[in-house]
């Protein structure tokens, strides 16, 4: 083989010229890109640094410092095939080859956006719920990779259209396969977005009361007032009503207590009066109204309702104690009584059973032949 001949064949082809420049500007085409790149992210560090509470400028400057290299170099490559000389077939492949870099890139750039942006939600110290966040930064990432895959295939020239069938077809089946685990799934993901409750908040719901300790993928767990862990399947919860007690600001308490019939409608309206002293004096509690409601059975029942300004449950029980307290020494003042249940008991045309009680007259002493001429006998409990 003469291996002169194809050498200067070779030169005389301008094969080593065209190969020359297409490194040359490549090289350069690479260093231009990424001094381009590099000014873009300092000058959006430095507007971002400029104007506080803005996170769109460092994320975009992340977004452009994780520009793939090689895809960088495929560019810079493609730029320097533009300027030699080649083949209607090389030229074809080379139209498909910008497609092909361009598509990737942009779903890179896209996939570092969604991670970061995932980061920033774990690391502001909100209190969120993370398989929501999980499962939106998965959900976005998988739709930006098949939507790259699939604009790539349709470039190629193949036939994307059986296949978008075949994924709807098969996501179907999916579906129905997995009915309940999904629709727990997404009840996680609507309780993230919605936001009904979070963890460490208070809740109640059935018989079931404590505090959210872990809103996983599928079920929530609930650290109850028994000190055991409860587990609630997420769409069984969202089902529910539920009361939600931490994001409460203020109680409204309502409460009753009897006085007894002999007692007078002047002392009774003492008692009213007594009652808002005593709340308007309780630390924490505002005074909303106390009224005579109504006749019972055994008592004249009277109404207080207040208002506790926090959600503090151990605090609405100090100021409760504090007002029983207050109760029943300013009752005893007021030579008034709280009342008991008592029930009067009338014999008609006969003689009264005869019974035993203690502290009651016994058969055959004086008060039981009174009592049993009068023929009525009033019994207390």
């Amino acid at each position: 083989m003469n291996w002169e001949a194809l050498w200067n064949q070779g030169w005389n082809q301008g094969y080593w010229i065209d190969l020359a420049i297409l490194l040359a500007v490549a090289l350069a085409s690479y260093c231009l890109l990424r001094a381009i790149l590099g000014i873009i992210s300092r000058r959006l560090d430095t507007l971002a640094s400029h104007q506080s509470g803005t996170k769109i400028y460092f994320l975009l400057a992340k977004i452009l410092r994780n520009t793939s290299r090689l895809l960088l170099m495929a560019f810079s490559l493609l730029i320097g095939l533009k300027m030699v000389e080649m083949p209607d077939r090389w030229e074809s492949a080379m139209s498909h080859g910008w497609f092909i870099a361009l598509a990737f890139q942009i779903a890179l750039w896209l996939d570092t956006g969604v991670r970061l942006w995932m980061e920033s939600l774990t690391r502001d110290g909100k209190a969120r719920n993370p398989v929501t966040t999980i499962i939106i930064g998965i959900s976005v990432r998988i739709l930006v990779w098949t939507i790259m895959l699939l604009s790539i295939l349709a470039n190629l020239g193949v036939d994307i259209t059986a296949m978008i069938a075949s994924l709807g077809v098969g996501g179907i089946a999916i579906a129905l396969a997995l009915q309940t685990l999904l629709s727990d799934v997404f009840a996680s993901l609507a309780i993230g977005l919605d936001k009904p409750f979070e963890i460490g908040d208070f809740v109640v719901f059935g018989e079931v009361a404590g505090t959210i300790e872990h809103i996983g993928l599928k079920t929530t767990r609930i650290r109850s007032l028994g000190g055991e862990q409860v587990v609630c399947a997420n769409a069984d919860l969202l089902s529910k009503i539920l009361h939600n007690y931490k994001r409460m600001n203020t109680r409204r308490i309502v409460f009753q207590f009897g006085l007894t019939y002999n007692t007078s409608a002047d002392k009774v309206r003492e008692v009213t009066l007594l009652v808002q002293r005593i709340i308007e004096d309780a630390e924490g509690a505002r005074f909303d109204r106390a009224h005579f409601a109504a006749f019972a059975d055994s008592q004249l029942t009277l109404e207080v309702v207040y208002i506790v300004l926090t959600s503090d449950y151990n605090k609405y029980m100090d100021i409760q104690q504090e007002i029983n307290l207050g109760l029943l020494q300013g009752v005893k003042d007021l030579d008034v009584q709280f009342a008991f249940p008592t029930r009067s008991i009338e014999f008609i045309g006969g003689s009264p059973p005869e019974f035993s009680m203690k502290g009651m007259p016994q058969p055959g002493t004086a008060a039981n032949r009174d009592a049993s001429s009068s023929g009525t006998a009033h019994v207390a409990r």
